[in-house]
């Protein structure tokens, strides 16, 4: 396994000074956010450290891209970006999806052959309605990335945190329940995980269990903690908004039991890459604060990943 970053939280830096710093902190790869230009609608969004446009039109900046990277030994594990694909204002659903399909297409120029993010939904409808829109929005998709010979990995989180995604969420890939039904209407080798325990301590899933049953679609990994406040949860419940009673926090300072997750990764022979996702507000007050979480992240996991 290869131990990286997600670089969304190293927003401040051009992809460059990114690289320079994935490298210091004895980091192996990097999953690269590149988002389209424009304002960002919610936090960790928004960030592009590396432009598709440019990469599909510009052969000499493909170039520099992949050559800068290598010179540090530095790995791009995937290109990442995280919309809704199945939002109900459509304009933004065909905008996500457009860029998607660059991502995929930019992915394979650079021999990447992998792309993060998630599959959307519309929190305003059932789980069965959203699974209808799956059949109607991700085909095309998946074909292209077939294609391509790209894999495409989603990640589990259910993007439901406050009231701006209430009441469903912004992404329905969210429990193994729901990844078996998704997995039998896109049977593609092509479509996987980008495997997050975090998201299933507050939804209190276990988080280990499903690595077994799901090895084979296990594209990509992710390394976030969550942790859990009993006072607050007491007060409002698993129907409260999440945030109420939980807090995202750099690995080893939450509730996930790292040793036993990376243990179950190794059972399954999971070689690939496997990135730090750092959310945690206690350290967001300055860029050295940004650049000590990931260092003291890198330092913990060396313990398990080496």
């Amino acid at each position: 396994m290869l131990l990286g970053l997600v670089s969304a939280i190293a927003d401040t830096m051009n992809y460059e000074e990114m690289i320079d710093f994935v490298a210091e902190s004895g980091l192996e790869c990097v999953e690269a956010a590149c988002w389209p230009a424009g304002k960002a609608e919610r936090r960790y969004a928004g960030v592009s450290h590396i432009n598709v446009d440019d990469v599909l039109e510009d052969d000499v900046y493909a170039a520099h891209i992949l050559d800068y990277a290598a010179e540090k030994n530095v790995t791009i594990s995937s290109l990442a970006y995280y919309p809704n694909t199945m939002d109900a204002d459509i304009q933004k659903r065909e905008a996500a999806v457009e860029h998607i399909k660059k991502l995929i297409c930019a992915s394979a120029k650079l021999g990447v052959n992998m792309v993060t993010t998630f599959i959307g939904r519309d929190q305003t409808k059932t789980v069965e309605e959203n699974l209808e829109l799956v059949k109607e929005i991700w085909p095309p998709i998946i074909a292209l990335a077939e294609e391509k010979g790209v894999k495409i990995a989603i990640e589990n989180c259910p993007m439901l945190f406050g009231t701006d995604q209430w009441p469903g969420g912004q992404n329905l890939m969210t429990t193994p329940a729901i990844w078996r039904k998704v997995f039998e209407i896109l049977p593609s080798d092509n479509l996987g995980l980008n495997y997050d325990p975090s998201h299933f301590v507050w939804q209190m899933i276990d988080y280990i269990k499903p690595i077994y049953e799901f090895k084979d679609k296990i594209f990509h990994v992710h390394y976030k903690d969550i942790k859990l406040y009993p006072d607050r949860l007491q007060e409002v419940g698993t129907m409260g908004y999440p945030l109420d009673y939980m807090s995202p926090k750099l690995p080893g300072l939450g509730d996930v039991d790292w040793g036993k997750y990376v243990s179950a990764l190794t059972d399954i022979r999971y070689n690939g890459c496997t990135c730090i996702e750092i959310e945690d507000k206690a350290f967001e007050g300055s860029v050295e604060d940004v650049k000590k979480s990931v260092r003291l992240s890198a330092k913990y996991l060396r313990n398990f990943v080496i």
